[in-house]
C-alpha cells in the first residue's frame, strides 16, 4: 500500500510547499552541524524522489517545472553578479583576468577532453558539457567561503572566478551547442556564426541598459522605496525573457551584466537590495537543488562505470590544477595561494541545470551519449561538494591561508576599558582587533600590543584590508553612542545580529531617546555607559579572566565577589560568547569567566583559576 502511495500524484501547492521545506530544513541544519549544505539537499531531495517515490517533479509540477529552474538560475547568477563590486577585487584583480581569459578556455578544453577520454562521451557531447564545467558554482563556493574562513587574497579569487565564469560557461555551452547543430542540421555556419553573434550583442546590451535604467531611475527617485525591489525583480525578468529569445541561455549573461552594473552604480539603497537579493537566492538555490535531485533518475544513474570514476578524478586532480596553475603563471600570486585555489573547484546548481538542458537537447539530435550528461554533472557535484566541503577548511589552515582557528573579536573603539578588555582576551588566547577613526585613540592598544587598525570599519579601507572572516564577535564602543548604534545596524547582517553589542548608550533610559529594536546591537558592558566604564578603570578596576573548576564553581566566584560584573565566558572548546543581562547562564567545569573586577575584591589564591 505504502509503495502504491507513493506513486500518487502530489498537488502541485504541496509539492511546493515540501520542496521549501526541505531546502531551507536542509540550509538550517548544515548551519547547526556545520556541514556543507549542498550534502543534506542532494541526500533529502534523492531521498523523496527516485528512494521513496513521494516527490517525481516532473510529474507532480509538470510544465512549470522547466520554466521555475530556468528562472530560479537566472536570478542566482543576477544576484551573483550583484555582488561584484570592483571596489572589492583588491590585489586579486591580476589572477581573476588571468583565470576567466586564460583559464576559461583552457578549462574548457581539459574537461571536454576529460570527458571524452575517461567518460567516454562523444565529441558533440564533450564539447557542450565541458563548456559548462569551467564554472565553479558561486552558489556552492560561498557557504565554503564562509566555513572555511580563508584569507582574503585567495577567496575573492574563487569567489570572483566563481561569478564571472558561470555566465561565460554557459555561453561556452551554447556555443558549443550551436556548433553541432551546424553540423547535424541544413543551417548553414555564416547564418549560426550570426545568430551567435547577434544573441550575445542583444543580451550585453540588454543587460547594460536595464542595468544603468534601474540606477538613473532609483537614484534619481523616480521609484519609491517600497517599489525599487519589486520594480528589480520585474525589469530582470524582462531582460532575461527578451535577451533569450534572441539567443537560448543568451538571458544568462544579460542578468550578469545588469547586476554587474547595479553593483558598481554606489546607490543608496544597494545594500537593502543585496541583502534581499541573497535571501531569495536561498531559497531558489535550496529549491532548485531538491527538485534536481527528486528528479534524477537511477536508471541512468546505473548506466555510469568504472570510467565515471576516472572521469571525476581526472577533472579534480588533473583538468582543474592544470588549468588554474597553468592561468596564474607569472601573476605573481604566491604557490601556496595558486595551489589552494587549483585543489578548489566545487560545481553547484548552474553546472546541473545547464547540463540537464543540453544533454535533452543533444538526446533530441540524436547523440544517446548525451543520456549520461545529467547524472555525471550530479556525480561531479555530489564529490567535489563532499571533497572540498570538509578538506577546504583544514587544507587551507594547512597552507597557512585560513583565519584563525579560534573566531577572534573586534573591539571598534580604542579607551583606557577597551584596551584592558582586549588584553584580557588576548592573554585567553582570543584574537582580538581594535579599530578606531581617530588614530590617537590607538596608543595605548598599540604600546599594548593589541592589533589595531586605524580608520572607519564602516569604510572600504577596512573591507579592503582586513580579515574580518577571522571575526565573529563585534563590539561598538567608541564614545559616541549614535557611531555605536551605525556600526551596529550596518554590520549586524555580516555579523549576524545576535553577535554584534554595544555598550549603553547615554540617554538610553529616557523614553524620547530610546531607540527600536531594529536600531543597534545588544547591551553590552554590565549596564554601564562608556564614560561608566572609564569611570570604574579610573578607580582601579581591572578585566580578569577566571577558570571554574569541579572544586571552584560560579556560585563560589559569585560568593567571593559579590560586586564584580560579568561579561562574557569561554567555553572548555575555546569559543567565546558576551553576555548580556538577557542572556540565559550556564556554567560549567572548565569554563572561563570574562569580569570586571573593583578594586577591593582579592582573588581567591587559586593560579590555575586566574590569569
Amino acid at each position: 500500500m505504502a509503495v502504491e502511495a507513493a506513486g500518487d500524484a502530489m498537488a502541485p501547492v504541496m509539492a511546493f510547499a515540501l520542496v521549501g521545506a526541505l531546502g531551507v530544513g536542509s540550509q538550517w541544519l548544515a548551519w547547526r552541524l556545520r556541514m556543507p549544505a549542498i550534502v543534506l539537499m542532494l541526500v533529502a531531495g534523492i531521498l523523496v524522489g527516485p528512494v521513496l517515490g513521494v516527490f517525481d517533479p516532473a510529474r507532480d509540477i509538470g510544465a512549470l517545472l522547466g520554466p521555475v529552474i530556468t528562472v530560479a538560475v537566472a536570478i542566482i547568477l543576477f544576484e551573483g553578479g550583484l555582488t561584484l563590486n570592483f571596489h572589492s577585487l583588491s590585489g586579486a584583480d591580476i589572477g581573476v583576468r588571468r583565470l576567466i581569459f586564460v583559464g576559461a578556455p583552457l578549462g574548457w578544453l581539459t574537461s571536454a577532453l576529460a570527458l571524452h577520454y575517461a567518460a567516454g562521451l562523444s565529441w558533440e557531447s564533450s564539447a557542450a558539457f565541458g563548456g559548462i564545467m569551467i564554472v565553479t558554482g558561486p552558489t556552492v563556493i560561498a557557504p565554503l567561503l564562509r566555513t572555511a574562513r580563508l584569507s582574503k587574497r585567495p577567496a575573492a579569487l574563487l569567489q570572483w572566478e566563481a561569478i564571472i565564469n558561470d555566465p561565460i560557461g554557459a555561453l561556452a555551452a551554447v556555443l558549443a551547442f550551436e556548433v553541432v547543430l551546424v553540423l547535424n542540421t541544413t543551417t548553414t555556419v555564416g547564418a549560426a556564426i550570426w545568430d551567435l553573434a547577434f544573441g550575445i550583442g542583444v543580451a550585453t546590451l540588454l543587460g547594460l541598459a536595464g542595468g544603468f535604467g534601474i540606477a538613473r531611475c532609483f537614484k534619481r527617485g523616480w521609484v519609491p522605496e517600497y517599489m525599487k525591489v519589486p520594480v528589480l525583480f520585474a525589469s530582470l525578468l524582462a531582460v532575461f525573457a527578451v535577451s533569450d529569445t534572441a539567443l537560448h541561455e543568451s538571458g544568462l549573461l544579460a542578468v550578469t551584466i545588469m547586476g554587474i552594473v547595479i553593483a558598481n552604480a554606489n546607490l543608496p539603497s544597494y545594500e537593502e537590495l543585496r541583502r534581499f537579493k541573497e535571501h531569495a537566492t536561498v531559497l531558489l538555490v535550496s529549491g532548485v537543488f531538491i527538485l534536481l535531485a527528486a528528479g534524477l533518475n537511477f536508471d541512468t544513474l546505473w548506466q555510469l562505470d568504472i570510467r565515471a570514476v576516472a572521469f571525476v578524478l581526472l577533472v579534480i586532480f588533473v583538468a582543474r590544477p592544470l588549468t588554474v596553475l597553468t592561468s596564474l603563471i607569472g601573476s605573481g600570486i604566491p604557490y601556496r595561494e595558486r595551489l589552494l585555489v587549483a585543489l578548489t573547484g566545487p560545481r553547484g546548481v548552474v553546472l546541473i541545470a545547464v547540463a540537464g538542458l543540453f544533454g535533452d537537447r543533444l538526446l533530441g539530435l540524436g547523440f544517446e551519449d548525451a543520456a549520461l550528461i545529467s547524472p555525471l554533472a550530479f556525480v561531479l557535484v555530489a564529490v567535489t561538494v563532499v571533497l572540498h566541503g570538509f578538506t577546504l577548511a583544514p587544507f587551507a589552515r594547512w597552507l597557512g591561508l585560513a583565519g584563525e582557528e579560534t573566531p577572534g573579536v573586534i573591539i571598534v573603539g580604542g579607551a583606557r576599558w577597551t584596551t584592558a578588555f582586549a588584553e584580557a582576551l588576548r592573554k585567553a588566547d582570543i584574537p582580538v582587533l581594535m579599530t578606531d577613526p581617530n588614530f590617537g585613540h590607538l596608543r595605548s592598544a598599540r604600546t599594548a600590543g593589541v592589533p589595531t587598525f586605524s580608520g572607519d570599519i564602516l569604510s572600504e579601507a577596512a573591507e579592503q584590508r582586513l580579515e574580518l572572516v577571522s571575526y565573529a564577535t563585534l563590539v561598538a564602543a567608541t564614545d559616541n553612542d549614535a557611531y555605536n548604534t551605525l556600526v551596529a545596524t550596518d554590520l549586524a547582517p555580516e555579523f549576524g545580529r545576535e553577535n554584534v553589542f554595544q555598550v549603553k548608550r547615554q540617554k538610553n533610559d529616557s523614553a524620547r531617546h530610546q531607540l527600536p529594536s531594529t536600531l543597534g546591537g545588544r547591551r553590552f558592558g554590565a549596564e554601564e555607559t562608556h564614560a561608566g566604564l572609564e569611570r570604574l578603570m579610573r578607580e582601579g578596576w581591572t578585566f580578569r579572566v577566571t577558570r571554574l573548576t569541579e572544586a571552584y564553581t560560579y556560585d563560589d566566584w559569585r560568593a567571593e565577589q559579590p560586586e564584580s560584573y560579568l561579561f562574557g565566558r569561554i567555553s572548555p572548546a575555546g569559543d567565546i560568547r558576551l553576555l548580556t543581562a538577557e542572556d540565559e547562564f550556564k556554567p560549567v567545569p572548565e569554563m572561563r569567566l570574562i569580569t570586571l573586577r573593583p578594586p577591593e575584591a582579592t582573588p581567591r589564591e587559586q593560579p590555575p583559576a586566574d590569569t
